[in-house]
């Protein structure tokens, strides 16, 4: 007989140590973390305990990343609530400003509109060119990745140069009207893969607010 016909012999009987439970101590097999053998019981125990440790690592994530989420959906809240009590433009964006920068740590925010009645000395309606137009508008969500050769760097001024990461967030549920972009010295700050729900609800968020004061 082979093993794999003890196996396949094992797993359709399994009453078999029911019947034989003396095997349970008397088959030794080696300990997995060392050269001496124990009996076949102490081994599904070892067994059972890695496994809890997985299942305990595995909860421990999820609450983290629950904690994580909530401590994020209520920094949004903030901002929501923050925006709804701005009495017009300009202050719709300095609470924008303010809460990025203060709230969710992110040092470097840009925000463009086009398409709007923006006063013209106002940073936001600083001039948009077609390419950045276009880029802005087939975007369709959230995107993240690397700063370098992105066409909107150029709106951060002088900080241009030591942002590594940047995220765009186009502004318009129809129609793209605005861009919010957000920029960071850390490469992995805003990376590809990252989830972009709360980019895009802060987008939704700040859409409205403009479109509601313009």
């Amino acid at each position: 007989m082979s093993p794999d016909d003890i196996a396949v012999f094992l797993r359709t009987n399994p009453q078999f140590f029911d019947k034989h439970p003396e095997l349970l101590e008397s088959i030794q097999v080696p300990h997995p973390y060392g050269g001496r053998a124990i009996p076949l019981a102490e081994r599904q125990t070892v067994a059972l305990r890695e496994k809890l440790k997985l299942v305990e690592g595995k909860l421990g994530e999820l609450i983290r990343f629950g904690e994580e989420n909530d401590a994020i959906s209520e920094k949004v809240h903030r901002l929501a609530v923050a925006l709804a009590g701005a009495r017009d433009f300009p202050a719709l964006t300095q609470t924008l400003y303010f809460h990025l920068r203060e709230d969710f740590a992110v040092p470097h925010v840009a925000l463009r509109i086009w398409g709007k009645a923006v006063a013209a000395d106002f940073a936001e309606a600083q001039p948009v060119g077609e390419a950045e137009r276009r880029h802005a508008e087939t975007l369709g969500a959230p995107q993240c990745g690397v700063a370098a050769g992105n066409p909107c760097l150029p709106w951060f001024g002088e900080s241009a140069e030591h942002i590594r990461s940047i995220a765009l967030v186009p502004l318009g549920q129809t129609a793209t009207f605005g861009l919010l972009a957000l920029g960071s010295e850390d490469p992995q700050r805003f990376y590809p893969e990252m989830g972009t729900l709360y980019l895009r609800r802060i987008g939704e968020l700040c859409a409205s607010g403009v479109g509601a004061r313009l």
